[in-house]
C-alpha cells in the first residue's frame, strides 16, 4: 500500500455536494448528447482524446474486469478500408427495406467516417483474468455491459467539452478485427467517429429526418 493510500483510508475524501444547479446541467448533458454523423475536420487539441479516455476508465465494470480495449486509428489506409466495409455493409442494409422506407434510409447520413479528425475502434477483451471471473459465470455478457458502460461515459464526458461522437455499427465486426490486426480473443463493441460537430441540435437526427420519432418512456416500463 502507498503512502497515497495509507492517507486516503484514514482519511477519506468528502463527497462532493451535487447541488440543484448541477443536477439540470447534468440532465442537460444528457439531453444535449447527440450521435454525431457531421463532423468538422479540424483535429483535438492534443492530450483532449487521451483525457477523456481516462474518464471513461473510471467506468464500473463486472468484478473490476476493466475489460475495455482502445484502439486509436490513426493509419490513414486502415481507415480507408473501415470505409469501405462501411460502404458495402450500408449498400446490403439497403436491400433490405422497400418502398418509401428504402427511399429515406438512402438520404439519411449514417457514418462521420469520411471528415472525423479521430476514429477509435472500441473492444472487449473476452479472455482478460482482471477481475478473476467475478459475478459473470452466469452471465458472461456482463464484460461487453461493462464496455457499453464506457462508450457511454466517454461520450457524455466528450459532450460536456463540446466534442461529438457518432457510434458507426453498419460494420462486419470480423473484417474490421483483420484491419486492425487485433487479437481474436478481442470483440468489437463500437467503432467511434470523434470530433468536433458541424452543427448542434438538441433532437436526434433520425427523428429529425422522419425515421423513427422518441417515444414516451412510459411505454417501456412494465410493473410485477
Amino acid at each position: 500500500m502507498t503512502k497515497r493510500d495509507a492517507a486516503a483510508e484514514t482519511h477519506p475524501a468528502e463527497p462532493p455536494a451535487f447541488d440543484a444547479a448541477f443536477r439540470v446541467g447534468l440532465e442537460d448533458l444528457i439531453r444535449w448528447r447527440r450521435d454525431v454523423r457531421r463532423f468538422r475536420t479540424d483535429p483535438l487539441p492534443p492530450g483532449l482524446l487521451e483525457k477523456l479516455l481516462e474518464i471513461a476508465a473510471l467506468s464500473p465494470s463486472v468484478g473490476n474486469a476493466q475489460p475495455w480495449r482502445f484502439v486509436r486509428v490513426t493509419s490513414p489506409e486502415r481507415r480507408a478500408a473501415v470505409r469501405a466495409d462501411f460502404e458495402e455493409r450500408n449498400a446490403d442494409a439497403l436491400n433490405d427495406y422497400s418502398g418509401e422506407k428504402a427511399k429515406l434510409y438512402a438520404t439519411l447520413k449514417l457514418s462521420g467516417l469520411s471528415d472525423a479528425p479521430e476514429h477509435l475502434a472500441v473492444y472487449c477483451e473476452e479472455d482478460t483474468d482482471l477481475g478473476h471471473g467475478l459475478g459473470r459465470q452466469t452471465m458472461p455478457e456482463t464484460l461487453r455491459y461493462s464496455v457499453v458502460g464506457a462508450i457511454q461515459t466517454l461520450w457524455l464526458a466528450a459532450r460536456a467539452q463540446g466534442v461529438g461522437i457518432g457510434w458507426v455499427s453498419i460494420l462486419d465486426p470480423e473484417n474490421v478485427r483483420r484491419i486492425l490486426d487485433v487479437p481474436a480473443s478481442w470483440s468489437l463493441v463500437g467503432y467511434l467517429c470523434i470530433g468536433w460537430p458541424v452543427e448542434e441540435h438538441l433532437d436526434p437526427e433520425l427523428e429529425r429526418h422522419g425515421w423513427q420519432a422518441r417515444e414516451d418512456v412510459s411505454r417501456f416500463i412494465v410493473e410485477r
